[in-house]
């Protein structure tokens, strides 16, 4: 363990000492550097050959095609509206299925995901389904919703569940298999943790504040070394309004975004639980992590209080070498946290009896990130979030563990942690166990109270991105400090000479904007997908569609392996266990009225679709 910080040390070292600014003049670069100490630290290095990148770099594209390096293939494994279920109809591009359809085929907008093996041909894929848009779900756009409607809007989020089998030519979906299932908004669901039964969290329709209907607005996605899915509750509040005059949110509220007016789902008008003023404590049931048994299609999802309630990007699970299960997880919004559970009991390996139970019990923490000025490393803390410690009392309005959890967010703010450039996706390392975490944007970096420039989050309103990267104290993941840097800062080098261009592993061959998906494959490959502005003009230029890279933690290089179609998001990354296939999913092609018509092609309807990637040789993806 020794060795591998001192590796870290070396590599954040070098990238950080060393780091030279390389656009521009002697005397521009000059004057630039003298006016910013924080460009001058993060211009990266020149970087050694990669021996992990074994793939021919991918170029930019604006074409509505998924496209991957020569010597691999790519073609469609499931997309929205393809039954699962069995008796479920085929999909029908014509908007007027009904609700009973759509919960037999797989949700819209895939996103996070993972494979579960079954045998060594066998598998289970268990997938997001985020959102759905209504100008592509109903025929008349959303703009005459039913009772029917809502249901099957209802059934289009979620998640999916169903079994792949390796063919000749890969892997395909079976549609009648006895594994499948599809869990939506309307499943009913048991809260666990401190914050279950709960005053706040009991309503109307559950007295008990234990059982609970849906998960929706489902990001990514996390797996547990004993088998189960971990799926995120993201952008809950989108889906709640507070309908009649006058009506004022309050504080609690207001920091989780809710808002009196509909965003345009409209589910209040049939379903009295996204009505505030019928039942003000639903959204207290949601925004957190769903723990799913994907082998067991009968059992009952659990959400997992003890996590805490934010609006949850990923959950990122390892086991700490003394045995207890962490979880890193971003709380996706501009100005908010990172956070990570310690389990309070310890993983039993070959005793998932007993593992089932390690999320419901543990302590929380987020992350305050230290650095001198100008720097861009330093010094973490991990800061406890638990009731009766750092100022988490009734003093600040907590009454109790369950309101801290609940109330997840203030309690951050309480004891000092640092806001962040909307963490997303986080990753760790199979073999060294740092991680990474991605900060995709953030136009209200040095603008808003509390959002100052600085430490991890270095460029004012940031419309690039970075991905910040840390190792724990002792190489131990259940420590409660850190040392961290910047893995990289994206920008655009092409149009920008100054600190917005990126680190100088960033170049006019593989710029990106927004990194939004992140993992680690088995080699210690890191795979970013990009979630950002693809209008290839301005800022933006030369950057085409978003698309999916590949870095090497050691010597920064990062190259990119695939582009996806008009207005997709790629997003969602899973390995079969030789690494042999990456699944990847294309989310929202087409959206807000792009001209896109994938998987399909001519004029069909675009469909959000998951692409199994191999290469043709069979060999090891990205080697």
């Amino acid at each position: 363990m020794k060795n591998q910080e001192s590796d870290f040390s070396k590599i954040v070292d070098a990238g950080v000492s060393r780091r030279r600014f390389l656009q521009g003049g002697a005397t521009a670069m000059g004057m630039f550097l003298a006016a910013n100490p924080v460009a001058q630290a993060v211009a990266a290095s020149t970087q050694p050959e990669s021996k992990l990148l074994g793939f021919t770099k991918v170029a930019t594209s604006t074409a509505d095609t998924f496209v991957v390096p020569e010597g691999y293939v790519a073609r469609p494994l499931i997309s929205w509206g393809d039954p699962i279920l069995k008796g479920a109809p085929a999909f029908n591009e014509n908007g007027q299925q009904p609700a009973s359809a759509q919960a037999g085929q797989f949700g819209d907008n895939t996103d996070g995901m993972s494979f579960f093996p079954l045998t060594e041909d066998r598998a289970l894929l268990a997938v997001n389904n985020e959102y759905t848009n209504y100008k592509l779900l109903f025929d008349h756009k959303g703009q005459a919703m039913t009772a029917d409607d809502v249901k099957k809007a209802q059934a289009a989020h979620g998640v999916s569940v169903f079994e792949i089998k390796r063919t000749a030519d890969g892997w395909d979906y079976v549609s009648d298999s006895d594994y499948n299932r599809r869990i939506t908004a309307y499943t009913e669901m048991q809260l666990t943790g401190p914050a279950a039964g709960h005053d706040l969290m009991k309503t109307g329709a559950d007295a008990s504040g234990t059982k609970v209907l849906g998960t929706f607005n489902n990001c990514a996605n996390g797996e547990t070394p004993w088998g189960t899915y971990l799926t995120c509750e993201e952008n809950f509040n989108g889906y709640f309004a507070a309908p009649g005059e006058g009506v004022e949110l309050d504080q609690h509220q207001k920091r989780y975004g809710l808002k009196a007016k509909d965003r345009g789902y409209q589910w209040y008008k049939f379903d009295d639980r996204f009505d505030m003023t019928k039942e003000p404590n639903e959204p207290h049931r949601h925004g957190w992590v769903v723990e799913i048994d994907p082998m067991d299609p009968t059992s009952t999802p659990l959400k997992r209080t003890a996590l805490g309630r934010i609006k949850h990007e990923n959950a990122a699970v390892t086991v700490a070498d003394n045995g207890h299960v962490v979880v890193y997880m971003g709380d996706d919004e501009r100005g908010e946290h990172i956070y990570k559970f310690v389990s309070a009991n310890k993983y039993q390996p070959g005793n998932n009896a007993a593992n089932r139970n390690l999320l419901e019990d543990g302590t929380l923490y987020v992350a305050r990130f230290d650095a001198a000025e100008g720097d861009v490393k330093g010094k973490g803390q991990w800061l406890e979030l638990t009731y009766g410690k750092n100022g988490l009392d009734s003093s600040n309005g907590f009454n109790s563990q369950a309101e801290v959890l609940i109330y997840a967010r203030e309690a951050a703010t309480v004891v000092g942690a640092t806001t962040m450039d909307r963490p997303e996706w986080v990753a760790v390392h199979p073999q060294t166990k740092t991680v990474c975490c991605t900060l995709t944007n953030n136009s209200e970096r040095g603008v808003k109270p509390g959002q100052p420039v600085g430490g991890p989050n270095p460029r004012a309103e940031n419309k690039y991105g970075q991905i910040v990267r840390w190792r724990e104290a002792g190489g131990d993941n259940s420590a409660t400090t850190f040392d961290w840097d910047l893995f990289l800062v994206a920008g655009n080098p092409t149009i920008h000479k100054d600190f917005y261009a990126g680190s100088a592993n960033i170049n006019d061959e593989n710029m990106f904007n927004s990194p939004d998906g992140l993992g680690f494959d088995q080699a210690g490959r890191l795979w970013i997908m990009t979630d950002g502005k693809y209008s290839n003009m301005e800022s933006y230029a030369g950057m085409g569609n978003n698309q999916v890279l590949v870095a090497d933690p050691e010597t920064g290089e990062v190259r990119r392996f695939a582009t996806g179609p008009i207005a997709s998001e790629l997003t969602g990354l899973t390995f079969s266990p030789d690494q042999r296939t990456v699944f990847i999913g294309v989310q929202h092609p087409g959206e807000k009225d792009k001209p896109s018509h994938f998987p399909a092609g001519g004029n069909s309807k675009p469909r959000s679709t998951i692409m199994v990637v191999q290469r043709k040789d069979g060999g090891i993806i990205a080697a």
